[in-house]
């Protein structure tokens, strides 16, 4: 259900992005919010607190964020808690920037490794990345996890190439345990 709702608004935004061509403008806009929000969680407990009349949490919206976004921004963000969405906010600009990213043909992509890699490494993972695809940048955020003993994971959107270690091991446990003997 979230997963539907996030993509509904996020849709939504997106369309009034393209509409009035302003994609790279809303994706600063929300950027800054997100940030705005992380910064100061009392925000979020004050919008999610059931005590709270919708019509004070409008308020507040307007008083936060008039003339510090754009109209759009503002207007959408007092949809959201008009709907009672506000709890899905931080999943549909999820949804929302990744959106934007793929129209301007910025890729994210989370590498997993066993080990940490050097700079020259992720360099290098990087410009393989950018020559296998069609993105003209990506954005790379790497994890360590010792776990997968060798090898990487790269999830992009909702593609995953599974080239550890960890994986080979287990596809060939469950081989050798389908083989029959006798």
């Amino acid at each position: 259900m979230a997963k539907l709702v996030s993509k509904t608004y996020g849709e939504a935004l997106f369309g009034i992005a393209m509409e009035e061509n302003k994609g790279s403008l809303f994706l600063e806009e929300v950027e800054e919010i997100r940030k705005i929000l992380k910064d100061n969680p009392d925000f979020d407990k004050m919008m999610l607190h059931p005590a709270i009349p919708k019509q004070e949490k409008l308020a507040v919206i307007e008083e936060v964020f008039d003339g510090r976004a754009s109209k759009e921004m503002t207007g959408f963000l007092k949809i959201i808690v008009q709907k009672e969405r506000y709890r899905d906010l931080q999943s549909i600009f999820r949804y929302f920037v990744d959106k934007v990213k793929e129209v301007q043909k910025i890729g994210i992509a989370h590498v997993t490794t066993a080990v940490e890699l050097t700079e020259k490494q992720k360099e290098q993972v990087k410009a393989r990345l950018l020559e296998t695809t069609d993105y003209r940048t990506m954005e790379m955020h790497y994890q360590v996890e010792p776990q997968i003993i060798g090898g990487m994971i790269i999830r992009i959107g909702d593609r995953v190439v599974d080239s550890s270690i960890r994986s080979k091991l287990d596809d060939l446990t469950r081989q050798l345990l389908t083989i029959q003997l006798g």
